[in-house]
């Protein structure tokens, strides 16, 4: 369920070529970048931190890839309840938003690190991260 963005983030669904996402855990941070062309993503390294280290090293990842947007997968309970992680998710977007001053999309990401591990990943975190980003790109105009 993506959240309603703002007028920059809007605009960037027809203009924005290239995204880095992230699965947001409380420990682990799957990392993916991808392009509006290929609709396809590749997993990056995962960010091991917390809190605001975390944020540094999506920084980090951000300055590195001078992406043109971001996605975030926001996780629900199955019957779509928001739950701790929802939060912790949805403030990370807000900060990531808040810093970089580039579109941010969250992404419902219900079930990605459960694919991932059906598809044999090697690191969960990294292949959720495609997943939510994949499922963002394949929405795109």
């Amino acid at each position: 369920m993506p959240a309603t963005p703002d007028a920059a983030a809007s605009a960037a669904t027809t203009t924005a070529q290239t995204f880095l996402a992230f699965d947001v855990g409380t420990q682990r941070t799957g990392v993916a970048s991808g392009n509006r062309l290929t609709r396809s993503a590749t997993p990056q390294a995962t960010i091991v931190a917390q809190g605001d280290a975390r944020l540094e090293h999506a920084a980090a990842r951000i300055h590195e890839w001078q992406p043109d947007a971001l996605v975030v997968g926001v996780p629900f309970h199955p019957d779509g309840a928001p739950h701790a992680n929802t939060a912790m998710a949805q403030k990370f977007a807000r900060r990531l938003r808040g810093r970089h001053r580039l579109p941010v999309f969250e992404v419902d990401e219900r079930y990605s690190t459960t694919e991932a591990h059906a598809r044999g990943a090697k690191d969960a975190d990294a292949e959720a991260a495609c997943i939510i980003l994949e499922q963002f790109l394949r929405s795109l105009p």
